[in-house]
């Protein structure tokens, strides 16, 4: 079991017909193994092997991963998963932990593919998420009407989860099939999101077929009624022209600096899965708010901050990207957001004080980028008639950081 002279973690995937699908040259692999690691379940699989190791994953996973794989460093190790282990499993887990070239995987059909043969769906015709072990509010960024999404469960609980949050958010008449112990003695339930009911299987994957009206869109520039607030909510217009220019990127992270609401990081989050941002926000209420609103629009995940810039930028991961709403002009905010940027790096400010217009023009004339002023106009009733009711003209400095 050593790849290029170094000793390596294997990885094999079981299905749900267990030991029995196993592919005679891996059971072999296996049962030679002077370790083996997995579940209870799985490992509860095999058959008696004399002076064989066998150790169940730590809980939590993470946290334990690396003491237990030091108490056998030197050794072979065979790791069991189900399915495919790349498949928002333990084989990912030890690759982001260990590196790609220390651990070889030989994956089993996935619970993925399996789901779609059985519902008979194209690989490109849907969103596969994953709630194993993850926020079921994740789900909320991936819908939309007409859109199919494969959805993995964490448990039994899961349907009854995903069919309640399809239904607060506008999706009541969406048709779900669990699809249960997909490879062994598989099983199906059917139903609506409104009044679901069954009893499913504990190892299962949720195919839904969404049918409402909810919010959907990805592009910047929600309804600013998407947002719980007090006021201090980057509006519908200016939000879209600040991420235009912040520009997400798959994988990078955005400060949200005085993120109000957090309307910024949340879009930053909801352009791709694995957008990251992080929202800092010194009022206590305003950042219970931000969170609130994160899980709301799908993205739980945003990390919110709850202390006063530049102060509590301090030890954050460096951004690729950061939006200064408020407090631009209080001392070292704006200097320590560029010092911390990335190569490359993009950083927004807005401002409506004259005192802030003035340190956008001085950071203009020295770092150059773009300046300009954004002026919105609403229509409004006045009296019978209608007209244009104008919002504070903002000034928007942007600037990429250049290659030092």
């Amino acid at each position: 079991m050593t790849w290029n002279g170094r000793p390596r973690i294997t990885v094999v995937g079981v299905g749900a017909d267990g030991w029995i699908g196993v592919p005679d040259r891996l059971r072999t692999l296996v049962e030679r193994a002077p370790v083996v690691l997995g579940g209870h379940r799985h490992l509860d699989l095999l058959p008696e092997v004399p002076g064989q190791l066998r150790e169940a994953w730590p809980s939590p996973l993470r946290e334990g991963l690396p003491g237990l794989l030091e108490r056998y460093a030197g050794l072979d190790v065979v790791a069991l998963a189900s399915g495919d282990p790349l498949v928002s499993g333990i084989g990912s887990t030890l690759v982001d932990l260990l590196g790609a070239d220390a651990v070889h995987v030989e994956p089993a059909v996935s619970t993925v593919a399996l789901a779609r043969a059985r519902m008979g769906w194209a690989a490109e015709d849907h969103d596969v998420v994953s709630l194993v072990g993850r926020d079921p509010r994740l789900l909320l960024r991936a819908l939309a009407p007409g859109r199919r999404v494969l959805v993995l469960s964490s448990d039994e609980t899961t349907p009854a989860v995903v069919a309640r949050l399809l239904v607060e958010h506008g999706y009541a008449a969406s048709r779900i099939s669990v699809l249960g112990d997909l490879g062994g003695d598989e099983t199906r339930v059917d139903g609506v999101a409104d009044g679901w009911e069954g009893e499913v299987s504990r190892l299962n994957v949720i195919a839904l077929e969404v049918v409402g009206q909810g919010l959907a869109s990805w592009s910047p520039g929600l309804p600013d009624s998407a947002y719980e607030h007090d006021g201090q909510l980057t509006k519908r217009d200016l939000r879209a022209s600040a991420l235009c220019r912040l520009a997400p990127v798959p994988g990078q992270l955005l400060w949200d600096v005085g993120a109000g609401a957090g309307s910024v990081g949340i879009e930053w989050m909801r352009a791709h899965p694995s957008c990251r941002a992080i929202g800092v926000e010194s009022d206590s209420e305003r950042a219970g708010r931000i969170a609130r609103n994160a899980g709301a629009l799908g993205v739980p995940d945003l990390e919110v901050v709850h202390g006063r810039a530049p102060d509590a930028l301090t030890g954050l991961p460096a951004p690729d990207a950061v939006f200064v709403g408020g407090g631009a002009t209080r001392a070292r905010v704006v200097d320590t957001c560029l010092a911390a940027l990335h190569e490359r790096g993009r950083l927004v400010v807005h401002g409506v004080t004259l005192e802030t217009e003035q340190l956008l023009v001085r950071l203009h004339s020295e770092h150059g980028g773009e300046l300009t002023r954004i002026a919105v106009e609403h229509a409004e009733p006045i009296g019978t008639f209608t007209g244009w009711a104008p919002a504070r003209a903002v000034i928007q400095w942007a600037y990429v950081k250049e290659q030092s």
